[in-house]
C-alpha cells in the first residue's frame, strides 16, 4: 500500500518528540539500573561480616554470586541507558540512522515501553523522508 507522503514539519516534529523520550526512557533506564545496588551491598555485608548471619554462615559462593549478578545487571542497564541517551542525541542531530534504528530493536525487549517506544521509532525511522532527513 501507498501511504500519502508526510508533511516534512512533522517528520521534524515526531523526529524531535522520540529524541525528547529517548533522553527521558534512558534517564529512567538509568536509575531502574540502580535497584542491584541492594543486591551489591547484601553481598558486600555477607562477604566482610559472615559471622552476623547466626546460626551458621551464608556458603562461601554466595556473597561472589550476589556481587557478580548484581554488577553484571547494573553495567548492563547503564550501559542500554547510554545507548537510549545517544539514540536520542543522534535522533536530533539527524546522525546515524542505522544506529538508531538498532537502538529501537533493543527497545522492543524492554516490555512494554520500550516495546511501544522501539516500535514508534521504528515506524517513523522507516518513512523515505525521514531517512532522505538523516542523509543531509
Amino acid at each position: 500500500m501507498n501511504e500519502p507522503p508526510v508533511p516534512p514539519n512533522q517528520d521534524e516534529e515526531h523526529l524531535r518528540a522520540l529524541a525528547i523520550i529517548h533522553y527521558v526512557f534512558g534517564g529512567l533506564t538509568a536509575l531502574f539500573a540502580c535497584i542491584p545496588f541492594i543486591h551489591l551491598g547484601i553481598g558486600v555485608f555477607m562477604l566482610v561480616k559472615p559471622e552476623a548471619f547466626k546460626p551458621r554462615p551464608p556458603p562461601e559462593l554466595l556473597p561472589w554470586l550476589f556481587i557478580g549478578l548484581a554488577t553484571a545487571l547494573i553495567l548492563a542497564g547503564w550501559t542500554l541507558a547510554l545507548l537510549f541517551v545517544l539514540a536520542g542525541r543522534n535522533l536530533s542531530r539527524r546522525r546515524r540512522h542505522q544506529f538508531c534504528q538498532i537502538v529501537a530493536g533493543l527497545g522492543c525487549v524492554l516490555i512494554p515501553h520500550g516495546t511501544v517506544l522501539g516500535v514508534f521509532t521504528l515506524i517513523v525511522l522507516s518513512r523515505p523522508s525521514v531517512k532522505a532527513l538523516f542523509q543531509k
